[in-house]
């Protein structure tokens, strides 16, 4: 894992004296659907005999059942609070902007 990651704001609150910036990870995460997972799952425990006999009747089953798509990855999220100069340092990043976060310094 990189010991640099891109976060981007979702949320700034700003009390004068110090700003909180809410950040989650900067990453694309792709839908899979439960019916693909089940299907791999279960390919990975079969043999091969098995599998072929197992599995036309599984997604058979499957086909029935409503798709229930499901996110692949949790998405890390971090809130830093920091002085208001440090901030007006930083260039003020806006909700929206990307910043780089050294995950050794935390």
């Amino acid at each position: 894992m990189p010991d640099v990651n891109e976060f981007r704001i979702t949320q700034i609150v700003d009390n004068g004296q110090i700003v909180q910036l809410t950040l989650i990870e900067n990453i694309s995460t792709e839908p899979i659907s439960q019916k693909q997972m089940i299907i791999e799952n279960v390919s990975k425990k079969l043999d091969a005999e098995t599998k072929e006999q197992v599995m036309p009747l599984l997604e058979a089953i499957l086909q029935a059942q409503p798709t229930v798509n499901i996110k692949s990855y949790q998405q890390t999220q971090i809130t830093i609070a920091m002085p208001k100069s440090r901030y007006d340092n930083m260039g003020r990043p806006q909700v929206g902007n990307i910043i780089e976060v050294d995950l050794k310094k935390i």
